[in-house]
């Protein structure tokens, strides 16, 4: 079979990565489940999958039980869409007689009548409509009717099997505002997808979407994050690195500052991690910045992802070090980006990073910081995992990507708040030391996968030349505990004063 007649089995949603994870989207002919809490997205992704089918000349109709059709055009509007001649909208209401107080039935359960009627309407409306795709909203309505689970799994049967007469692709809309969750339609449906809204302790509601269940379609499993925006609903389907193998040739690319490069055992390899590591002030920043400038002058591509510093205040500090990262944007050769932790989830941040790679070729990648990242997850235990997969993803693509993650305290015994060293390829340790009365810096490698690297220690500065790095501290023991025993007869720290 054609990779044509693959999709044209398919009915796209019209959200890129809802079709990703569901692997092309919903299974024509069959009736899907959409559940959620109420205000999860359950009607955006609804008005999203029939404005797409209207865009493939497909007749769509929504059928509403709970919201009027006046609220449900200005949801749209709210989005900038507009239901137009493809897409009819039938506002299901009880028979007026019910409503009567007057004319109620004492004989027999309203209930009963009622749930005859409506679900009467419903297929007189298809009949009259012959849509080939259909959305209800919302199942809690026909199960307060049905009042058993017996007779509501018999109505959803009895909804199933009249649509799949017309072939018939169907959207069903689950509020889960039953007290107790009734799961006997998750073995009626198709399938399954859920909708969920987070609430962490500070910051944006954190959304996402999950398949539980999709017949006879390997689907994308586990956890994916979600935003709702103007426009719709947006799902970023989890990174999983194994999918993006390639052939992959190293090549070592200099840092710009040839100390380092020595240190480095030659520079940095393409298709590796690199995390720096240090105390707040010691230059972890510039260390990856150098790298990024030194790319750039190559005439590659890079990004930095920025989640501590305000933008304007980093190119202010960088550019009075002799790096002007605003000329480099001009250029179109490098992309910076503030990272709001309490605003991004994981999941779209990955997806920011991979759409950078994939639509530029970057081949040099900034996070500043891990700190950050870590912060835009309070409430996840995952970020390991998360790291890993995007490191990588970004390994995969031959991308050297830089991290820097800030310790715990200044000198002597130090703690990172996450341990990622072993993930990392390669490891540089910046430490302050005190010496002849003055605080200064040390730059050591201590890890390095990808080759051999030099096992000194060097003291560096920080000034309007940028980054200098000196000799080795061969007279000096105790460094990175961070005060140093001399036992030369020369100061080599001199080498290092203007």
């Amino acid at each position: 079979m054609s990779s044509t007649d693959l999709l044209s089995e398919k009915a796209g949603t019209g959200i890129w990565g809802l079709d990703n994870i569901l692997a092309g989207g919903f299974s024509r002919g069959h009736v899907f489940l959409v559940e959620g809490a109420p205000g999860t997205g359950k009607t955006t992704v609804a008005l999203q999958f029939l404005i797409e089918g209207a865009r493939a000349g497909e007749k769509g109709l929504y059928i509403t039980l709970s919201e009027t059709e006046a609220e449900l055009r200005d949801g749209a509007a709210s989005h900038g869409w507009t239901l137009g001649d493809g897409i009819e909208v039938f506002e299901l209401l009880p028979p007026e007689s019910l409503l009567d107080s007057d004319q109620q039935q004492s004989l027999l359960y309203s209930s009963d009548l009622e749930l005859g009627e409506t679900t009467k309407q419903i297929f007189e409306a298809v009949e009259r409509a012959q849509p080939a795709r259909v959305v209800l909203d919302s199942l809690s309505e026909i199960r307060l009717l049905a009042q058993s689970s017996l007779r509501y799994r018999r109505q959803i049967l009895a909804i199933k099997h009249y649509f799949a007469k017309f072939g018939t692709t169907v959207m069903l809309l689950d509020d889960l505002t039953a007290e107790v969750a009734d799961k006997t339609v998750h073995s009626v449906e198709h399938g399954v997808l859920r909708l969920e809204e987070l609430a962490p302790a500070y910051g944006a509601e954190r959304r996402r979407a999950r398949v539980i269940k999709y017949r006879g379609v390997r689907f994308r499993g586990g956890y994916h994050d979600a935003t709702i925006t103007k426009g719709g609903l947006n799902v970023f389907p989890r990174l999983v690195a194994s999918e993006h193998r390639s052939d992959l040739v190293r090549i070592t690319k200099s840092s710009g500052v040839a100390e380092l490069d020595k240190l480095l055992g030659g520079g940095i390899e393409s298709g590796s991690s690199t995390l720096v590591l240090g105390p707040a002030g010691t230059g972890k920043s510039l260390v990856s910045i150098v790298n990024v400038v030194a790319a750039v002058k190559r005439g590659e591509t890079a990004a930095m992802f920025v989640f501590d510093e305000e933008l304007g205040l980093l190119f202010d500090r960088m550019k009075n070090l002799g790096i002007n990262l605003p000329e480099m944007q001009k250029s179109g050769r490098l992309f910076v980006e503030q990272v709001d932790a309490a605003e991004l989830s994981p999941g779209e941040f990955a997806h920011r990073v991979r759409r950078r790679i994939d639509e530029h070729g970057i081949r040099t990648v900034v996070i500043d910081s891990l700190n950050g990242y870590q912060a835009a997850m309070p409430e996840e235990n995952s970020l390991i995992l998360h790291m890993h997969e995007l490191l990588q993803y970004l390994n995969r693509r031959g991308a050297a990507t830089f991290m820097t993650v800030a310790q715990h305290g200044l000198v002597g015994d130090m703690q990172a708040p996450i341990d990622v060293t072993y993930l990392a390829d390669t490891v540089i340790l910046l430490r302050y030391f005190e010496a002849s009365g003055n605080v200064r810096r040390a730059v050591s490698v201590i890890k390095k996968r990808t080759g051999t690297h030099e096992p000194t220690i060097r003291e560096y500065r920080i000034d309007g030349r940028g980054l200098t790095i000196g000799a080795p501290l061969v007279e000096f023991q105790g460094v990175l505990r961070g005060v140093p025993i001399y036992n030369g007869v020369s100061s080599l720290l001199e080498e290092m004063t203007p």
